[in-house]
């Protein structure tokens, strides 16, 4: 295939660095996830070699561009996302992943991938969304930042944030201390989303005002929550009779997000109430399922590549056990 080139114009302000990269290091991670060769000279960025890839990195550094002029630092794990997003999506089909969901010391915090901007637009149009997918992809934080969000905004005017507490059988009576003491381990991941999208002092201050919630899934029975923004976590340790209480819990102008990994089940024994869920409600007017992988993983790349290798090991797993069942 003959070979192209095209040469982009860094814009009159964009700081050069923040496109390059220490030591060209953006302008590597493209090559190295495409067969095209980068060189920038003064404010010229020259981009050459197969037709399909110097187009798909045009894109890809219009973005960084654009990125760059509202002062963002990227990394080459950004460029890897991009070209991804980019091949998955097609050219047309939104590597421009310009929905800012709220701004976070200065900083807009926006989906870095296609699957995260198809949560997000979930999440806006409908009253509930499940979303399932493996560690990594950003399920609890996309959820909680847009919870955070809908607050800032007067859209709703508390958060509520709950988990099956599978560890202790739900029964945290027995154990010391109030209940935010009893809960915390169970919920740190949620409070240090929230200690990363608002400042800490703010945190504890919505916390004791009733503002933001933070509960286990058993103190969910009998209630109405209106008004709420309501994050499900560790879903896939529901049973089918608590996901049915906590589905029914919904009240008016209230936003129900359920997010879950179907592979860190912890549930013993049974059908996990995430499962028969997407079964049951799937067809249903203002419900939406999304399905993040491995490409929307955002943590370091190795995370994705665990991911992938446990997914392959249990699909050869599951098929030599399909084979013993046929001979």
């Amino acid at each position: 295939m003959d070979s192209v080139a095209v040469s982009l114009s860094i814009p009159a302000g964009v700081d050069r660095m923040l496109v390059a990269g220490p030591s060209d290091s953006l302008l590597r991670a493209a090559e190295s996830a495409t067969s095209a060769a980068l060189v920038l000279r003064g404010d010229m960025l020259k981009i050459s070699g197969e037709p399909g890839d110097v187009e798909l990195l045009a894109h890809v550094f219009s973005e960084v561009f654009e990125r760059a002029g509202r002062g963002e630092a990227l990394c080459g794990e950004d460029i890897d996302r991009l070209v991804t997003s980019g091949r998955s999506s097609g050219i047309d089909g939104g590597i421009y992943l310009d929905d800012t969901i709220l701004m976070v010391k200065g900083k807009a915090l926006r989906p870095k991938t296609e699957g995260q901007r198809r949560y997000l637009r979930s999440v806006r149009e409908h009253t509930m969304t499940f979303c399932l997918g493996p560690a990594g992809t950003g399920k609890t934080y996309l959820a909680m930042a847009m919870a955070v969000a809908a607050l800032r905004s007067r859209d709703v005017g508390r958060i509520v944030l709950t988990r099956p507490v599978v560890e202790a059988g739900e029964n945290l009576g027995f154990l010391p201390g109030t209940l935010e003491e009893k809960v915390d381990p169970y919920v740190r991941p949620l409070y240090d989303a929230l200690f990363d999208l608002e400042d800490s002092k703010r945190v504890h201050e919505l916390v004791d005002r009733g503002v933001i919630e933070i509960a286990p899934l058993a103190y969910m029975r009998g209630r109405t929550l209106n008004d709420a923004f309501v994050i499900v976590d560790e879903a896939q340790n529901t049973t089918p009779g608590q996901m049915k209480m906590l589905l029914t819990r919904l009240g008016f102008n209230s936003k129900f997000v359920i997010t879950g990994d179907a592979s860190q089940r912890d549930l013993p024994g049974g059908l996990s109430g995430l499962a028969e869920a997407e079964r049951v409600l799937r067809g249903i007017d203002d419900i939406a399922f999304v399905h993040l992988d491995r490409t929307d993983v955002v943590r370091h790349r190795l995370v994705g590549q665990i991911v992938e290798a446990y997914d392959a090991y249990d699909a050869k797993r599951k098929e030599r056990g399909n084979g013993r069942t046929h001979q």
